[in-house]
């Protein structure tokens, strides 16, 4: 970043170490600029999927005001921010990725995007402001946005005329939003559960565009194993960096934080830090998916042995989950229970901790009341995927978690052992090995189709995938 060379009090929006602008050149800057040829706006695909999907808004809560923001910048640190990322749902309804922005639905059912519009060279904001177009890019317009979007735009200034009207709020993505309306606690959860539920089911579209991502996660796969002898001379940061530049490349970012477990770490599920040494001999569990353009995202992990081949030790514990995969995979139908897949994990998993000598019965530890077990599954094997990582989460049990299995679901199958490096009731070669096996499964009329399929999982395809990129 430049340099300070401020003297005066920063403009509005400005921060303390921007430089002096006397009004000489505020008047000079805004003078003598050319019209930019803009791209002519076209309506996106996934216009008319969005406007039948505020048309079901509308249905549910007919003769209401909806309001969703995107949300806001977030900060990093001081005055530099994340990366912005719209809310889901917000998202879902409208496919703007500005920030600030808010969908506002009248009590006639009339749609309206509220949002920033394009900076002009009218005023000397554009370069003063640190959200001008000098500093961040050029904004599109509002009547190109309505356009591209099949919706109706309004300057985002223009949202406080609607102060102290009655709403149903989105909460928790913009407070200065929220605040400018009247609204009910269980008006706004019921609003947030309904969008939740409304996005359980996949269209054509989005299973497309889910496709897209694990396409482009499963080459990230590939950079990573072809690239793993450079992580052993560094560290687990080198997988992370060579699978975030896919997602960059490919896509918007990664989905979440990809976890790159190396040894023992593969036994701390959500393992971040990616800041270990990677070793020969040793295991390395990939947890990783790219976030498309349209902020779908995948969600794959593979367990690989570093080396390229496995240990007599290593592949005994892989096929044992593998089993479990294949067992809960073959639960993946409409109409079984969403637990379906989890509870056929399980059991496998219980009657190989049994065959490995861990626990002296499986059927003992099966029970409801007791699932000792679980001191080395941990976590469930399923949850739905789509514009979030684990997707709609504000659904009601019945529908989610207790509830079946339907068409256009689109979930993670993924079963789990770990052997902490510290558990002395496991045998002490097992101690730190931690393998989990992930795909994205789509629901279909006639059971399922793995949407990550592409990618080896099998313990033998494993090593012939690993040596042919190397």
């Amino acid at each position: 970043m430049a340099a300070d060379e401020s003297t005066d009090t920063p403009q509005e929006n400005t921060a303390s170490h921007d430089p002096q602008r006397p009004s000489k050149l505020l008047e000079f800057m805004s003078t003598g600029w050319a019209d930019l040829p803009r791209p002519q706006a076209a309506e996106h695909e996934a216009a008319p999927l969005r406007r039948e999907r505020r048309a079901r808004l509308v249905q549910q809560f007919p003769g209401e005001v909806i309001v969703v923001p995107s949300g806001g910048h977030k900060v990093r640190a001081n005055d530099t921010d994340f990366r912005f990322r719209p809310g889901s749902d917000f998202s879902w309804l409208v496919g703007s990725q500005e920030p600030d922005a808010v969908l506002v639905v009248d009590a006639s059912g009339a749609a309206t995007l509220f949002q920033a519009p394009a900076w002009t060279r009218e005023t000397p904001a554009f370069f003063t402001d640190r959200n001008g177009e000098f500093w961040v890019g050029p904004r599109p317009s509002l009547d190109d946005v309505a356009v591209e979007l099949g919706i109706a735009t309004r300057p985002l200034e223009e949202i406080e005329k609607l102060r102290g009207s009655k709403a149903r709020v989105l909460q928790g993505y913009d407070a200065k939003v929220a605040e400018l309306f009247e609204t009910a606690e269980d008006g706004d959860k019921e609003l947030a559960t309904w969008l939740s539920e409304a996005r359980l089911l996949k269209d054509d579209w989005e299973v497309e565009q889910l496709q897209a991502a694990v396409d482009a996660t499963i080459k990230g796969f590939e950079d990573v194993a072809r690239e793993l002898p450079r992580a052993v001379e560094t560290s687990e940061r080198w997988a992370e960096g060579v699978f975030g530049l896919r997602a960059r490349v490919e896509g918007n970012d990664v989905g979440y934080g990809s976890i790159c477990a190396a040894g023992a770490h593969a036994c701390v599920l959500h393992w971040t830090d990616n800041d270990g040494p990677v070793r020969e001999g040793e295991l390395i569990l990939l947890d990783m998916g790219v976030e498309g353009h349209e902020l779908y995202t995948a969600d794959v992990t593979r367990t690989l042995p570093v080396s390229g081949t496995w240990t007599p030790r290593q592949r005994e514990v892989y096929d044992l989950v593998y089993r479990s995969q294949e067992a809960a995979l073959a639960e993946c139908r409409p109409g079984n229970a969403f637990l379906a897949p989890h509870n056929a994990a399980m059991r496998v998993l219980a009657e190989g901790l049994e065959a490995l000598g861990i626990v002296a019965s499986a059927e003992e530890v099966l029970a409801q009341d007791d699932k000792r077990y679980s001191r080395w599954t941990i976590h469930g094997v399923s949850h739905m995927l789509g514009l979030d990582v684990h997707d709609c989460a504000a659904s009601r049990n019945e529908l989610y978690r207790d509830g079946t299995l339907q068409v256009g679901h689109v979930l993670t199958v993924e079963p789990g052992l770990y052997f902490q490096a510290d558990d002395l009731l496991v045998p002490e070669d097992l101690r730190g090995i931690g393998i989990r096996i992930e795909d994205d499964v789509l629901i279909t009329e006639g059971g399922h189709r793995n949407l990550s399929a592409a990618l080896p999982r099998d313990p033998d395809g494993i090593e012939r995938w690993m040596a042919s990129l190397r």
